[in-house]
């Protein structure tokens, strides 16, 4: 639903709101909020809608789950109508996880870049090109293979990588390489991972519920969520006892910026580095992992989630 409230909300059990604007992502939620016993109710935010700034929100918990890859699925506003909308929670009050800074880092790898590199993470080099500043000398401080992708995006859309600058170049003059929809190009190192695959870490309430490897045969598009299946191998599976070697520096930046539910992917690379590259804070999971695993994701976001509404 829209969060259409009028001025007089009528008084409600207080239950779980999940802010989104994708609800082909949302049968697995669905089912572990129905298992846990929790109250849930989605607020569909697709970037249309009005919202009385005036009107008290309803009682609950807010979780905020807004995709940085709105816009590509026609929901060009859903990240401004998502950011009113936890500023008028907020304003309120009212107990909002995920909020208006996670939004922001969701939205901005650079943002992501530099919060990681404050708390110790490693990261990849990265170089942010916006106007008229021609993206071919820039390219150019990196030596190939390096890659590309969007300041906002997700899915790993956006991503290439090129063996050599001219190949970048012809990219460029063909337009199949563009800016983001902020404007904004990254240009980063290419990490070389010691094996093909990187590894995502789940975290809910800043504890880590497993770790999935991630196959890269198939190229960058990493949506582990069933509506993004594809035929052929699986591309994720389960990190059995595996724990991030820099877990501890991980949760000093989940807690920093009030983190509570997000998969982090890093790289293992060939030269001994462990390289963080992204945080998604509307992480989905894989059936197959699901399957596979002791703890399950969505049930651990309903029992978190639950265990916040006031009793």
């Amino acid at each position: 639903m829209e969060p259409t409230l009028p001025r007089e909300p009528e008084v409600r059990e207080p239950r779980v709101y999940a802010i989104h604007e994708n609800p082909d992502w949302w049968p697995p939620f669905a089912e572990a909020f129905a298992r846990a016993g929790v109250p849930v109710e989605q607020w569909l935010l697709t970037g249309s809608g009005r919202l009385d700034l005036d009107a008290e929100p309803p009682p609950g918990v807010f979780w905020s789950r807004m995709s940085a890859s709105s816009h590509t699925r026609g929901h060009e506003f859903a990240k401004e109508q998502t950011r009113a909308v936890l500023a008028w929670l907020e304003g309120h009050g009212r107990r909002v996880v995920n909020g208006s800074r996670v939004l922001e880092l969701e939205m901005s790898k650079v943002a992501q870049h530099a919060a990681l590199r404050a708390a110790g993470v490693d990261v990849p080099r990265t170089l942010a090109v916006v106007g008229d500043v021609d993206p071919r000398g820039v390219a150019r401080e990196l030596p190939a293979p390096f890659i590309t992708k969007h300041n906002q995006g997700g899915k790993g859309l956006g991503v290439a990588r090129f063996d050599d600058h001219a190949a970048f170049d012809a990219a460029l003059a063909d337009g199949s390489i563009v800016a983001g929809p902020d404007g904004l190009l990254l240009l980063q190192e290419y990490v070389r991972p010691a094996e093909p695959f990187v590894t995502r870490a789940e975290f809910v309430g800043g504890e880590l519920v497993y770790a999935v490897r991630v196959a890269t045969t198939q190229g960058f598009e990493l949506c582990p969520a069933d509506a993004c299946a594809v035929d052929g191998s699986p591309l994720f599976e389960l990190r059995k006892d595996h724990e991030p070697p820099q877990l501890a520096a991980l949760q000093t930046f989940l807690d920093r910026h009030g983190i509570e539910i997000a998969g982090i992917e890093y790289i293992e690379a060939a030269d001994g580095r462990v390289v963080t590259y992204d945080v998604n804070t509307n992480t989905n999971y894989n059936p197959d992992v699901e399957a596979s695993a002791e703890r399950s994701g969505p049930a651990s976001i309903a029992r978190f989630l639950g265990a916040l509404l006031p009793g």
